[in-house]
């Protein structure tokens, strides 16, 4: 490469690095700002992010030589990784003691939500064929791409543009970008109403989730010291540094490999291969005197520094195609295949399931596969136990939507 190329590629790094840091500047400010109590917090920024790419996008591609795709994937990706592993790590230790005790409860919750989305998704092709949609292959691709807009789920998006027609790989990307929006918004400002118009009180709501979280490792302990020789003992661990970096990198490098494990057409993807990892690092806290838990505030900066660049990488890149793919009935549908699901597994988790409504709505997060939810109801709940019941719908949720998406373009294209 040319100086004068790698000039301007230093330059659009700058360039990239100074937007990230404005739009986070601005983002966090507007999600501060208060209507009745009800805020976008973290979802502020991601507003932002999809104005920014909106207007400024075409500037982006120009000082980074045409690789804007590329670098915002990779600040993307790295928040993603930032969080989720954070996420694992903080719900490890109650994760599989709570799955134990609810794992039936929580494996049919994390199914029945996407195949409510993916009802939703059908019903919105019927009323497009009746309304004079024609190409059944470019409009399916397109409310596909809604669907997994809808549920801000990145496997879905992905398994959705391999399993169409080369030529409908971009109309999935612009459903996708059009359904992002309200998809992430609404499922934020969601899990801060739900608790207003219950008149939660949080307190209590904190204690009746621990309580819970506390009778699952108590029966968990009960049982595994129950059977010969499982009774834990006490080991002095060794840190290799004193805040966890080690821990999280090692985290990292092995959930990206077991991520990129095919079989067939699905994969746990990096999402769902570091949070698995992270999981089951926390939970065992150790191997052999080796400590595996990085301190709890890390893991704090970790998750809010994760989600705020996952936010800024994805709304600037569906802020590009926002605009001109826009057309209103195709916003609808993702209202709709974001806020009809959302309602009803609401009901079932506080009629059918009995949660709480703490655990219930952790529940509703994970079975959407929705990242910026979980930061929103930490930040709503005051506490990262609700992190549990995310992880624990997550992996099914996680298959099934991928599933669901493949099987609606088989029939309907």
């Amino acid at each position: 490469m040319s100086i004068f190329g790698d000039v301007l590629s230093v330059r659009g790094v700058v360039f990239l690095v100074f937007s990230v840091f404005a739009i986070a500047a601005l983002g966090y400010s507007l999600g501060r700002i208060k209507i009745k109590g009800i805020s976008l917090g973290t979802a502020g920024v991601f507003i932002i992010a999809i104005v920014f790419g909106c207007l400024f996008y075409g500037q982006l591609q120009s000082e980074l030589g045409g690789f804007a795709n590329d670098a915002l994937k990779l600040v993307e990706n790295l928040g993603l990784i930032m969080f989720v592993c954070s996420v694992g790590f903080m719900a490890g230790p109650r994760f599989f003691s709570n799955l134990r005790k609810n794992i039936k409860s929580y494996v049919l919750l994390g199914v029945v939500i996407v195949l409510l989305e993916g009802l939703v998704a059908i019903g919105c092709i019927y009323i497009g064929r009746l309304t004079g949609e024609t190409n059944n292959a470019e409009f399916t691709a397109m409310i596909v791409g809604l669907l997994s807009g809808a549920l801000t789920s990145t496997p879905a998006f992905s398994a959705a543009k391999d399993t169409v027609a080369s030529q409908y790989e971009g109309i999935v990307s612009v459903g996708h970008a059009i359904a992002y929006l309200y998809g992430v918004i609404g499922i934020v400002l969601f899990v801060q109403l739900i608790p207003r118009i219950e008149k939660a009180d949080m307190e209590k709501e904190r204690e009746i989730l621990r309580q819970s979280l506390a009778e699952s490792e108590a029966e968990s302990r009960k049982a595994d010291n129950s059977k010969p020789g499982k009774a834990k003992k006490l080991i002095k661990t060794i840190n290799i540094d004193k805040l966890g970096i080690m821990p999280v990198a090692l985290a990292t490098c092995l959930g990206i490999l077991i991520g990129k494990i095919q079989l067939g057409s699905f994969s746990l993807t990096l999402t769902g291969g570091c949070l698995l990892v992270s999981l089951i690092f926390g939970h065992f806290g150790n191997i052999w005197k080796l400590s595996l838990r990085p301190d709890e505030n890390l893991l704090k900066v970790m998750r809010e520094i994760g989600l705020m660049l996952f936010l800024i990488g994805a709304g600037i890149s569906g802020g590009e195609k926002f605009i001109s793919a826009f057309k209103p009935i195709y916003f609808l549908y993702g209202v709709l295949m974001t806020t009809i699901p959302l309602i009803l597994a609401y009901f079932l988790v506080k009629k059918v399931f009995k949660f709480g409504l703490l655990n219930g709505l952790g529940a509703i997060t994970g079975g959407r596969t929705s990242t910026p939810a979980l930061g929103t109801l930490i930040q709503v709940s005051q506490t990262e136990d609700v992190a549990v019941a995310y992880a624990a719908t997550y992996p099914v949720a996680l298959i099934s939507v991928v599933l669901v998406s493949q099987a609606i373009i088989l029939i309907f294209s």
